[in-house]
């Protein structure tokens, strides 16, 4: 009785513990890293152009966001001056440069109304397929205009740097952002079970044609080692069948697990000389990012936001050590 009221009493204390919030936060620019590089230039770095095949301009949008924040960190922590980004594209709008085309889309809310009545699955797929297509002709694909693809004259370069009293004009094009699966084979990043059947149906058979033929490989692998087991340790007939169908099963599990996602993101940046226009520094990254194991955090966000960030940090360090 006295040991379960001891119980009792650290369960009540860990609850009350356990109560609040955690806070997590990230200073991208350390003060005391900074370098000084860039104390004396000025740099405006203007919208990229996406050539990622972007879904649609509010992705485009968030790409482009997340890209241009990470540059600002960038030439920040190199002492680099730069005026505010929303005054650049304010600029750029009044000089008739880039085109504000607003990406909230309410052409099709009619149909998307009529997709919560009672209409068959066959009808509410090709409604669907109507909004999709709605969707992709209203706001453009990857060589709109609109997407911040239009090239730049000598003068206009010059012009902008006149304009913000810059040195450097900073500018660049997102060449893949993308998300897929890991191919490594590690069993850290896989899992032991989908990493075993998985080898063995590759190796017995190769790269399948269909999924079904896949999960059927990973089913024979997984009895083909259950069947195995119990042969060594001397199992009977039905022991055997039980071992067998036990990794079978096993193996059609894995079929579904031991997937990596993966962030891609290649991006190439260009630098011109404010005064002539002429470009002083050109280069190109690729960077793919995956979690280290199956317990790190797989989500999206936080891959795509590493891979930009070091993709970034990349050519951005380039350039900085051929000043």
């Amino acid at each position: 009785m006295k040991y379960s009221c001891h119980l009792l009493i650290g369960l009540l204390a860990l609850l009350l513990c356990g109560c609040g919030t955690t806070v997590k936060e990230s200073l991208k620019v350390q003060t005391a890293t900074k370098r000084l590089i860039g104390a004396d230039k000025t740099v405006v770095i203007l919208p990229f152009a996406d050539y990622s095949n972007a879904d649609n301009l509010e992705t485009a949008y968030r790409r482009n966001l997340l890209v241009s924040e990470n540059l600002i960190d960038q030439f920040v922590s190199n002492s680099f001056h730069m005026p505010n980004n929303d005054d650049v594209f304010l600029f750029l709008v009044d000089q008739n440069i880039i085109n504000v085309v607003a990406y909230e889309n309410n052409k099709s809310k009619s149909v998307e109304i009529e997709l919560q009545s009672d209409l068959s699955d066959k009808m509410k797929g090709i409604l669907q397929h109507y909004i999709d297509q709605s969707q992709t002709s209203s706001k453009g694909g990857p060589l709109d205009n609109s997407l911040g693809t239009r090239g730049l004259t000598p003068q206009e370069v010059v012009k902008i740097g006149r304009h913000f009293s810059a040195d450097y004009i900073v500018r660049g094009t997102i060449i893949q952002y993308k998300d897929r699966q890991d191919p490594s084979w590690s069993p850290v990043k896989k899992g032991v079970i989908p990493f075993i059947t998985g080898v063995t149906n590759k190796i017995a058979f190769g790269q399948a044609e269909s999924e079904q033929y896949d999960t059927l490989g990973n089913m024979m692998a997984g009895g083909l080692y259950g069947a195995t087991i119990s042969a060594v340790s001397n199992g009977t007939g039905t022991e055997n069948l039980v071992w067998g169908s036990t990794g079978a099963v096993l193996g059609l599990m894995a079929e579904h697990t031991g997937k990596i996602p993966q962030a891609v993101v290649q991006l190439r940046i260009w630098v011109q000389d404010a005064y002539t226009g002429s470009i002083v520094w050109t280069n190109r990254v690729d960077v793919k990012v995956s979690p280290e194991s199956v317990l790190a955090d797989y989500q999206y966000d936080a891959l795509f936001e590493k891979a930009t960030e070091k993709a970034i940090a990349t050519l951005v360090t380039d350039f900085t050590n051929t000043l």
